[in-house]
Parts: C-alpha cells; structure tokens; sequence
C-alpha cells in the first residue's frame, strides 16, 4: 500500500478547523479544569504511564476531561509513540483495522505513522488488517491528535488501530498483539483508549452505569468491565479499546488505574434528561 495522507475528517465540526482557534480551544480545555495554559512536556519525566483512557466527543463537551488525561501524560514524560485505539463508528473495514504507513494531517500540521510497530502489530494478531479506507471517517482517534500536537508539536509518532469487532477476545488478542510489538520494537510508547461512556439517558442513571465500569477499570480488570458493559448494557462506544488497552498496559508493567476526571454532556448543556458521560483515566507502573 502507498505512503498517503489521511486528511481530517471532523476538522470545523468536533474542532476548529483553524489552527489558532483550534489551539485556543485547546487551551481553554486545560484552563476549565484548572491549568493555566497547554502544558509543556516534562523530558524529565519518569515515564509511569502505560495507559490512557480518553473521550471522543467535540471539544467543547469532552475537551476538559481530555485535558486531564494530556495534562497528566505532559507531566510524565515524552513517550516516542502513541498507539491510539478508537472504536470503528462508520462500520468500514474488517474485524481490526490498522494505518501504518503515510502522515495524519490535522490543522496544526502532519503526524507521522510509526511503520515499524504498526508493522509488528498487524503481524502478531491475523485478526488485525492493514485498511486506510476504513479509518477515512473516523473521528475517535482523530479528535486525541491535536491534543499531543499542542503538547509535543511534531515529536512522536502515531499508531491508529480501529475496533469493528469489540468482544472480550478481540479485546485481548489486540492487547497482546500491542504489547508483544511494544516490547520488541524497544519504543517509548503510550497505548491511548478512545472512548466515551453512557449515551443519551438521564444523568442519574448514566452515572450509576457509568461508575460501576470506571470501578471495573479501577480494578484493571478486563473480563470486570465487559461484564459490567454487557449485564448493565451500558451504551460506551469504545470498551473493546479500553480492554484492549489494559491487557497491553498490565502486560507492560501497568500496576495502578486511577480515574482522573468524570462529566457529562449535561454539565455543559444543562439539559439532563439525555446525556453522554466522558471519563479520563490512566494506567501507571506503580
């Protein structure tokens, strides 16, 4: 398959599309959450992040908790690769699809594609296929990359993978195809989840779901948070990428999930009657 530039596909409508008001809405993220300004990488950091759980809607509803995850992950260090997992919205593609060659153009510039363990990824899990077409839409991972572009500028690299099939198994041959890639490539990587939580209920009862997978993923348990999704048939988009990214994180040295913002699109609306839960949430070694 050709080198090729993935253009952005929600750029004017889950963000802006011009790049200072796009930074400036970026900004305003981290300041409605208590940071003054877009932080800047700690290159001291010491690296205790594995994984992110990060949500997907337009900035102006999930930009905050967003904000929380990037703030943390500024604060840990300079990974070299972010491997962002997204659910598949569009419905293109097959069971797992993969970029690994070319550039993902956004309004703040172009992101090149880590080959080599996009490479060893899609060769260590035969459910995963190499599928430009089926990420042309999708906006799970795309919303996350200005965040790191805001954070990193043009130092790292990116790996997309999109979820169709989100079972348990899918799940976690993902999560060791991940790892296996991650610890032979030798990369300083995070494995960032895409995903949003309880969609269009009542505020108190999407908080009630919500809590209950959260207290699953606190628990860094993969088979917990399935079970929690599928017994309270909580309408979380991405639950195969936030499984897929635990099983990775844990087989990466991943001890701790801590959950670090939680909100709801009624908070910024005001309308409760049906609303979309964001939560922000790392993994870390210790």
């Amino acid at each position: 398959m050709d080198y090729m530039k993935r253009p952005p596909a929600v750029a004017g409508q889950f963000y802006p599309s011009d790049s200072t008001k796009l930074l400036r809405m970026i900004e305003w993220s981290f300041r409605s959450v208590g940071f003054p300004e877009i932080p800047k990488p700690n290159f001291s950091g010491l690296r205790k992040i594995r994984g992110l759980m990060v949500p997907h809607a337009g900035y102006m509803y999930s930009g905050p908790t967003a904000a929380k995850a990037y703030q943390a992950l500024a604060e840990d260090g300079a990974p070299e690769t972010f491997i962002i997992i997204g659910p598949n919205h569009a419905g293109l593609g097959g069971p797992v699809s993969i970029m690994k060659r070319g550039v993902w153009e956004t309004p703040l510039g172009d992101v090149e594609l880590d080959f080599e363990v996009g490479t060893m990824i899609e060769e260590n899990c035969e459910l995963i296929e190499e599928d430009t077409v089926a990420h042309r839409f999708e906006h799970s991972i795309e919303v996350q990359i200005p965040f790191l572009q805001a954070i990193y500028g043009d130092k790292f690299r990116i790996v997309p993978i999109i979820m169709l099939a989100q079972d348990l198994q899918t799940s976690k041959l993902l999560g060791k195809a991940i790892s296996d890639a991650v610890s032979s490539s030798g990369r300083d990587v995070v494995i960032i989840a895409s995903s949003d939580l309880t969609h269009y209920e009542p505020q108190i009862e999407a908080k009630r779901k919500d809590s209950l997978v959260l207290l699953a993923l606190e628990k860094m348990s993969e088979d917990a948070v399935y079970k929690r999704v599928v017994e309270l048939n909580v309408s979380m988009c991405g639950y195969g990428p936030v499984m897929a990214m635990l099983v990775s994180s844990k087989s990466l040295g991943g001890k701790r999930a801590v959950i670090l913002d939680y909100r709801t699109s009624g908070d910024v609306t005001g309308d409760l009657s049906a609303v979309v839960g964001y939560a922000s949430a790392a993994v870390y070694i210790e």
